[in-house]
C-alpha cells in the first residue's frame, strides 16, 4: 500500500526547487548581455562613400534629439567634408526615425534625413542598429558636379 499524500512532502520540495531554478534563470535573462543600446539624442559624425570600401564623398557632424511622433530635431549641423555642394550654415535638415526593440537590448529603427542647400538636395534613407550605428543609401541631386549616389555610416560619437 502506498503512502498517502502529505502537504508539504517531497513533491512540493521539488516543485519549489524547479521553480527557484527558473526564476533565477530569469533573473540572469534579464541582465546586461554586454550589448549596446541606441539611443538617437546625442552627437554624431556621418561618412558618405560611392561603395561600402570606397573613400569618404560627404561627411557631416551633427546633433540628433528625438521630438515626438518620431521627429528628429537636428542641430549643430557642420559639413565636414563635401566640396562646393553644400556651405556649412546654409543648408536646412529635416529628418525621422522609429526605434524598436526588445527585452533582450537588440535596437533596430528606420531612419531619414534630407539636407537641402545651393541649390542641391542629399536624401539619406537607412537603419538604426545596435552599437549606435545608423547605415543606408544616399542620394544628392542639384547644379552640376553636385549629384551622385552611395552608402553612408552614421556613428554616435
Amino acid at each position: 500500500m502506498s503512502e498517502p499524500f502529505e502537504p508539504g512532502g517531497y513533491v512540493h520540495k521539488l516543485i519549489g526547487v524547479f521553480v527557484l531554478i527558473a526564476l533565477g534563470l530569469a533573473m540572469v535573462g534579464c541582465g546586461s548581455n554586454g550589448s549596446t543600446s541606441t539611443n538617437i539624442n546625442g552627437n554624431w559624425s556621418a561618412s558618405m562613400t560611392t561603395s561600402p570600401t570606397g573613400p569618404t564623398i560627404y561627411a557631416f557632424t551633427t546633433t540628433f534629439s528625438e521630438v515626438s511622433g518620431g521627429g528628429l530635431d537636428i542641430t549643430n549641423f557642420t559639413i565636414t567634408s563635401g566640396g562646393s555642394c553644400f556651405v556649412s550654415g546654409e543648408t536646412t535638415e529635416t529628418g525621422s526615425f522609429t526605434l524598436s526593440g526588445n527585452f533582450g537590448g537588440n535596437v533596430t529603427g528606420t531612419f531619414g534625413m534630407t539636407i537641402t542647400g545651393s541649390g542641391n538636395t542629399l536624401t539619406l534613407q537607412g537603419g538604426v542598429s545596435n552599437n549606435n550605428t545608423i547605415t543606408g543609401t544616399w542620394s544628392l541631386t542639384g547644379s552640376t558636379g553636385c549629384t551622385g549616389n552611395g552608402v553612408f555610416t552614421i556613428n554616435k560619437m
